[in-house]
């Protein structure tokens, strides 16, 4: 089964989400290993699509909410392998 929105097929669930924003999510995450010029352009990129679109956090908001309430597991730390426990609470993620 594919699937289409816009006329755009999402194959990924990161396409998913591109497609529902209307930008990459690599926009709002960044990426690893990022320079500091790169994370300042992004920053502004990102501001500048906020200004033109002020309803866009609400939309972010309800996404976020409905991941959390659909895979409640992928924010259970406690059932994380032990490493990715250590990464997440370095992170400041641990209760």
């Amino acid at each position: 089964m594919r699937s289409y929105i816009g006329g755009r097929q999402a194959v990924s669930e990161s396409d998913f989400l591109e497609l529902a924003l209307g930008t990459p999510v690599e926009l709002w995450l960044g990426v690893e290993g990022e320079t500091r010029e790169e994370r300042a352009a992004r920053l502004d990129a990102a501001r500048d699509i906020l200004d033109d679109h002020p309803g866009m956090p609400d939309d972010l908001i309800r996404i976020a909410a409905g991941v959390v309430e659909s895979h409640p597991e992928l924010f259970d730390i406690v059932s994380l392998p032990r490493p990715a426990r250590r990464r997440a609470a370095r992170k400041g993620m641990a209760a």
